[in-house]
């Protein structure tokens, strides 16, 4: 009766939240997505269920997704997702919190949310909004709108209602009546019904529903179901919320008592169908508040574990009579006890430490560690994974042990137990976590933030579940690791006098944070360890030398992410710097040069992004050299690390021009990288997703347009596959591919194809630009470019004029920072945008353009004639052409049009290759321009003289 999928009591109240929800769905952006949240009992699933209904009624299309084990599908056909006449479509993800980011990054992929027209909403339901910022920053890679409701607590009779929110778009919890006592009524009304009560008005709430814990949906409603049973059966109700949930949980003993009956008065035993004793059955729905719905033989396995073999299939099916499957037509046992509320505090009740009045059972610790231990049901899932997706990458084979899949939701309903009720984590959570802290990591990333965010959490447990998290990227782990991370190290960062460790612990804080997208509080954190790593070197430089130039390789790395490129490149030199001296030391080894080599690369990137390049390619030569000496001397490096010091030496190469040594180089790279890839794809993936990103700019660079074509291809799918499992370290690399498959699909005169990769490219970069614009606006700047040239090439002005005035105001921002690194970017912008309002006949608008551009570049081609005289050249004529359309005095014109002439004279006779064919086209407008100029001097002449 309080399972809100049967919607036993009438929904009743929470019309400003729904009204908050209707306007969401409403707003006009195509795809929009919410996460509402609010601790369990608090009414989000009855809340989300009448919206759909209502949004159903009024023509939307409603979808609901779960996440299940994996085999037990709906049969085919029995879901029809087809749109019709649909309005929009509304999906409804509950537990979302619980998701893997990765199968929810799956699940926004999925085509039925892209429909072009079709207003789609996706409506998240969570406990709270730790998971929150990863799920947004995957939602923005499908430009979604994104907001949060945080579902406040009930108002009681004179409250305010307030849900503690930001504002931006909660709820105020109050339609200015008091919604408990309506609450009570509607659900009392629904209850009183279905036990046959007639006149159910005189049946007051067991306590006063004023008191706190009466805040929650789910607690009024079980003030309704107790005192109506109570009125039935003419029981006592109890008065507190703990004596409400002991009552509940006696009446379920009494039925399950009911159902087993006494065989010894039956006339016919052998005639039962349900044989499950009460205290089997106890323990069985003890285990399935932990498992939750499984699949058959999964259940099975649960049994076998717990000595219960040889009954299995008979009390699988007792309990599905007590606790039907959700679905009929999914083949699914154990359903837990609900609402989950319920279900926790049933696992805590059961398990011994309490002072409630109600039975612990002895054999609830043992029960609770078998099922999350599980051996049979490890080797079942071992064996199911392997038939249904056979040896891919690293899927176990058949005996091979796995974690069992409800682990998700076993950790994360003993930790919410553990909040309620002090017991469950002191003597049973935590001491089993110390014990098997892989089981945490194990139940993903929702179970390690719900434990990092528990106050009360054990610090022993804790440090056992850091010691066993995974090292480096991690998709669907990275926040978790961050806050396990985060809630052990900084204690001990606060405690330590050990400068020495207080380093190392901001060392593997940083990095854990930077892993997580952190990136500010990222080089925070390694900016103070930098500063003790200096203090620890300069008294003992032989340990400590080499701990400070790590360090500052890792801080260098941060810094650019948050694009102070000089900061970076600072410290990448102090690094190259510190490992010149290790060297020159009396005790260098072989592990000190390759350390200068990591440096070396390092530094090359850094030179790079500031745009010296030939300096960078002296460092990354220098590491090459240095590598290659250590091999020839024995030393044996990582197929990964050769691969990487070879990727980064072409790109430096390819900066520089080398173009047939970048290529070489870098299809090293992509040969190294695959044959990781093969062995640890988790780690190598996104390594071979760059190669392949600059080997097909490589190839395009020589000429070789079809494998530069494939490479590039290779290459976004590579990133795609990336930015799913983990967005905000992936999408900067996915819009780089776009941009460079969208050159490659130019040459390939496949133009549709190149726009729609540079506008995917551009839509990318605006958001990381959104983010972090000082990293990532000249970029946005340079796909924006492209973007409008795509336009300009089919005359479509009108849609490229907004794009470069969007691109010239980018680059005025970028040149009041740094205006020698920029001013070129802008004069170019500048010229762009004029040809487009040329296009678009504001003739005048271009001119002011053109003309600003001219003077920009004037100026910079003094200081450096070689790289600037081309595109002066250039705006020059194209104003020349300006001036004679708008019949602007044509000795304006021929001296305008005389200076782009000289200098692509000049030009041609330097690089006629290049210039000559331009330089005879200007020669020829002049040649044609100047009958007309002598012309109009006559006319004027001969009007002075009548």
């Amino acid at each position: 009766m309080l399972n809100a999928r049967y919607e036993v009591a009438k929904f009743t109240g929470r019309e400003e939240d729904l009204a908050q929800l209707h306007q969401w769905r409403d707003s006009r952006p195509r795809l929009a997505a919410r996460w509402l949240y609010g601790p369990g009992g608090q009414g989000k699933t009855r809340l989300a269920a009448e919206f759909a209904a209502r949004s159903a009624d009024q023509g939307w299309a409603v979808i609901t997704a779960t996440h299940g084990p994996g085999s037990a599908h709906p049969p085919p056909g029995s879901q029809d997702l087809r749109l019709r006449h649909a309005r929009g479509v509304l999906l409804i993800v509950d537990y979302a919190d619980r998701w893997p980011l990765t199968h929810l990054s799956w699940l926004f992929s999925n085509a039925l949310l892209h429909k072009p027209g079709m207003p789609t909403r996706i409506l998240l339901l969570a406990r709270t909004g730790d998971t929150w910022p990863g799920v947004r920053a995957t939602l923005a890679n499908h430009e979604a709108s994104t907001s949060t409701h945080q579902l406040a607590p009930l108002p009681s009779d004179g409250s305010d209602g307030s849900d503690g929110s930001d504002g931006s778009d909660g709820s105020d919890g109050s339609d200015g009546s008091d919604q408990r006592a309506e609450m009570y009524d509607a659900a009392r009304s629904s209850f009183a019904a279905l036990y046959g009560i007639a006149d159910h008005s005189d049946i007051p709430p067991p306590a006063s529903l004023d008191h706190e814990d009466f805040g929650l949906t789910l607690a009024v409603h079980m003030a309704a179901l107790v005192a109506v049973d109570a009125r039935a059966t003419g029981s006592r109700p109890p008065s507190d919320m703990a004596g409400l949930t002991v009552y509940l949980l006696d009446r379920e003993h009494l039925y399950w008592a009911r159902l087993h009956g006494a065989g010894t008065h039956e006339l016919n035993p052998a005639e039962r169908t349900y044989r499950t004793s009460p205290q089997v059955m106890n323990q069985v729905v003890f285990a399935a508040a932990l498992t939750g719905a499984v699949p058959a033989p999964t259940g099975a396995a649960v049994l076998r574990d717990l000595g219960l073999e040889l009954d299995a299939p008979q009390i699988l099916a007792d309990h599905g009579v007590c606790y039907p499957p959700a679905n009929p037509t999914i083949p699914a046992v154990l359903e837990p006890l609900y609402p989950d509320r319920l279900a926790e505090d049933f696992l805590a009740l059961t398990l011994p430490g309490h002072t409630a009045d109600y039975p612990a059972a002895p054999w609830a610790p043992a029960t609770a560690e078998t099922v999350l231990t599980a051996e049979a049901v490890q080797t079942a899932e071992a064996a199911h994974t392997e038939r249904t997706w056979g040896p891919i990458g690293n899927v176990p084979t058949v005996g091979e042990a796995v974690p069992p899949p409800y682990l998700s939701r076993a950790i994360p309903t003993l930790t919410a137990a553990a909040e309620r009720w002090p017991h469950v984590g002191s003597d049973y959570l935590y001491p089993l976590l110390k014990q098997h802290p892989q089981l945490a990591v194990q139940a993903g990333n929702a179970a390690l933030l719900a434990l990092a965010m528990q106050e009360s959490a054990d610090t022993d447990a804790l440090e056992a579940i850091e010691t066993v998290l995974p090292n480096g990227p991690h998709a669907d782990l990275a926040g978790g690791i961050a806050a396990i991370t985060h809630r052990v190290v900084g204690p001990r960062i606060e405690r330590t006098d050990n400068l020495w460790q207080h380093a190392m612990y901001r060392s593997e804080l940083a990095e854990r944070l930077y892993r997580a997208g952190f990136h500010e509080r990222a080089a925070d954190m390694a900016r103070a360890g930098v500063e003790i790593w200096r203090q620890l070197a300069n008294d003992q430089p032989f340990y400590n030398a080499p701990l400070l130039a790590s360090s500052l390789n890792w801080y260098g790395a941060y810094l650019a992410e948050l694009g102070q490129r000089e900061e970076a490149l600072e410290t990448a030199k102090e690094a190259v710097a510190l490992n010149r001296r290790l060297i020159d030391g009396d005790y260098a080894t072989s592990h000190d040069e390759q350390s200068l080599a990591d440096a070396l690369d390092n530094l090359a990137t850094r030179l790079s992004e500031v745009g010296t390049g030939a300096e960078a390619l002296a460092a990354a030569e220098e590491s090459a050299a240095i590598r290659d000496r250590l091999e020839a001397g024995g030393v044996r490096f990582y197929v990964s690390q050769d691969a990487r010091a070879q990727l980064n030496l072409g790109a430096r190469l390819a900066d520089q021009g080398h173009t047939q040594e970048a290529l070489a180089a870098t299809e090293k790279a992509v040969i190294g990288f695959r044959k990781s890839v093969e062995v640890n794809p988790a780690a190598h993936t996104f390594d071979l997703a760059m190669a392949l990103n600059n080997y097909g700019s490589h190839l395009f660079k020589a000429d070789r347009l079809a494998e530069a074509l494939a490479a590039a291809e290779e290459s976004v799918t590579l990133w795609r596959r990336l930015v799913l499992k983990w967005s905000l370290a992936n999408e900067q690399g996915l819009a780089m591919a776009l941009f460079n498959l969208g050159t490659c699909e130019v040459a390939a005169g496949h133009q549709a194809v190149a726009y729609a990769a540079t506008e995917e490219s551009a839509g990318l970069y605006r958001k990381l630009a959104a983010r972090n614009p000082t990293a990532h606006d000249e970029r946005l700047a340079t796909v924006l470019g492209r973007l409008s040239t795509l336009l300009q090439s089919e005359e479509r002005y009108e849609e490229a004029l907004p794009i470069t005035t969007e691109t010239v105001a980018i680059r005025r921002r970028l040149v009041a920072a740094d205006p020698a690194a920029h001013e070129a970017g802008l004069a170019h912008a500048l010229f762009e945008q004029g040809m487009m309002l040329s296009g678009c006949n504001r003739e005048l608008e271009a001119r002011f353009a053109v003309e600003e551009a001219i003077d920009i570049r004037r100026r910079l081609a003094g200081a450096d004639p070689a790289a600037h005289l081309p595109r002066l050249a250039q705006a020059l004529y194209a104003l020349s052409l300006s001036k004679y359309n708008m019949h602007d005095d044509m000795s304006e014109v021929l001296n305008t049009l005389s200076e782009s002439m000289v200098i692509y004279q000049r030009l041609s006779a330097a690089d006629p290759e290049t210039f000559a064919d331009t330089a005879r086209e200007v020669r020829a407008t002049f040649a044609k321009l100047l009958p007309e100029a002598e012309g109009r001097s006559r006319s004027r002449r001969f009007g002075r003289a009548l």
